[in-house]
């Protein structure tokens, strides 16, 4: 590809560095991401069996889209406070506390469904309560992430992208395993793995974060907005951030319905969430030529937003389950790089103030367009929903080929007595001249 095209999509060599896969030698971080995989294998499993059984009590994409919005609709309450927790607590102590509390829910659904007593509403209050520890885990997860390989500008770019990797592990794995699961033993075994997950994590997480102090200061719950709205390069990253969650949200959402749709069972919604989550991790394995920056990521968010078009469009199911897995791998180029740049921005002193406000604009996003997916398919169909959606990924594309400019100065910051504020220039990001911003983990 000539440099003139590879310029503006942030596709400039950099050197040939490492998979990412190398941070697993710092032993600590090592037994965190092992922990950390076997947690979110059992939290897929729970998350592809509720939606299955969702399905089955309802027959109702609103019933799917209901049930994932009250996992994720707690981020966009109280997602200040989770931040708040994470800088007074310390993210170990918090962390530890939301695994114990998310196994506790996990098998209360368990027991439920084993007695035969849980319905719809108990899947939404079930989600609910898994959604209120998840929130106050997020944040407790990039601090806790960010101290076990110090401050080294290459172990916190992989480690975030093994984070990622971990939970995109699970979204590979458990959907299969779940349905075989849910087949063959019933819905209860899929919740009671979800719990006996959070234990071993916890006690896994035990052992791996005794090491090294934790920073712990008093910040305000407003923190996180205040920088934000301060400083635009971090108001654009969250915006992409957002963009990200609301584009691949039609794979779990209308996957039940599109694979209907497609003339196959319901169940293949399963191999939807698989291929997407599969993807991340092969986009892991590769070498990342590229340093993470906004028109990286801008571009990213244009592949993610184009495979999602395929996604719900094709009439070939194997079409669809492609491009998921293109999806995947986009959504772990966009992610890596937002929380990268995210992180760096932010700096040691305000990365959990930032980080909870990325909560909100990764999960707090998802019920919006969960109830969006729900509410428009009934409307204007499956497949028009899912194009729909993906249109706020192509936003970015469009400012930095169509309105350079107006990109520029909007993520240099506000003007204050004539001159500007400009928020800290991260370190990953490319050399001034050879980066055009542009808007949009």
């Amino acid at each position: 590809m000539p440099n003139r095209v590879r310029e503006p999509l942030g596709l400039v060599p950099s050197g040939n560095q490492r998979t990412s896969w190398w941070v697993l030698r710092n032993e600590n971080f090592r037994f965190y991401f092992y922990g950390s995989v076997v947690s979110d294998l059992g939290t897929w499993l729970q998350n592809t069996a509720q939606v299955l059984l969702a399905y089955r009590l309802a027959h109702s994409v609103f019933a799917v889209a209901l049930v994932t919005c009250a996992q994720f609709s707690s981020p966009l309450v109280l997602g200040p406070w989770a931040g708040v927790m994470a800088d007074r607590f310390g993210g170990r102590k918090t962390l530890l506390g939301t695994q114990i509390v998310s196994a506790l829910i996990a098998a209360t659904l368990a027991g439920l469904e084993f007695a035969g007593g849980l319905t719809e509403i108990g899947l939404v209050i079930g989600a609910i309560l898994s959604g209120l520890a998840f929130t106050f885990a997020l944040p407790a997860r990039n601090v806790t992430v960010r101290r076990l390989v110090d401050d080294d500008e290459d172990r916190v770019r992989a480690a975030f992208v093994m984070d990622a990797v971990s939970y995109n592990l699970g979204r590979a794995v458990a959907p299969l395993l779940s349905i075989g699961v849910v087949h063959w033993f019933g819905y209860g075994w899929a919740f009671t793995g979800n719990a006996v997950s959070f234990v071993v994590f916890t006690l896994i997480l035990w052992r791996a974060g005794r090491f090294g102090e934790e920073l712990r200061q008093r910040s305000r719950i407003m923190d996180g907005f205040r920088i934000a709205r301060r400083e635009r390069r971090i108001l654009v990253l969250l915006l992409m951030v957002a963009a990200v969650t609301v584009a691949d949200d039609p794979v779990l959402v209308l996957g039940p319905a599109l694979a209907s749709h497609l003339g196959v069972s319901a169940s293949w919604s399963g191999w939807f969430i698989a291929a997407l989550g599969g993807g991340s991790v092969v986009g892991s394995l590769r070498r990342s030529k590229h340093l993470p920056s906004l028109r990286l990521a801008a571009t990213a968010l244009a592949l993610l937003g184009g495979c999602m078009v395929f996604f719900v469009m094709t009439p070939w199911v194997w079409v669809s389950v492609a491009a998921a897995l293109g999806a995947g791998i986009s959504c772990l180029v966009a992610n890596s790089a937002t929380r990268t740049l995210l992180s760096k921005a932010a700096g040691p002193t305000r990365v959990a103030a930032v980080m909870a406000v990325w909560a909100i604009a990764w999960a707090g996003s998802k019920p919006l367009a969960s109830l969006s997916d729900g509410l428009l398919a009934g409307w204007i169909g499956v497949r028009w929903t899912g194009v729909l959606l993906a249109l706020p990924a192509l936003i970015p594309i469009a400012v930095m080929i169509f309105a350079p400019n107006f990109g520029r100065r909007l993520v240099r910051g506000r003007t204050r007595g004539g001159r500007t504020e400009a928020g800290p220039t991260p370190a990953y990001a490319l050399p001034p001249g050879s980066e055009i911003p542009v808007t949009a983990g």
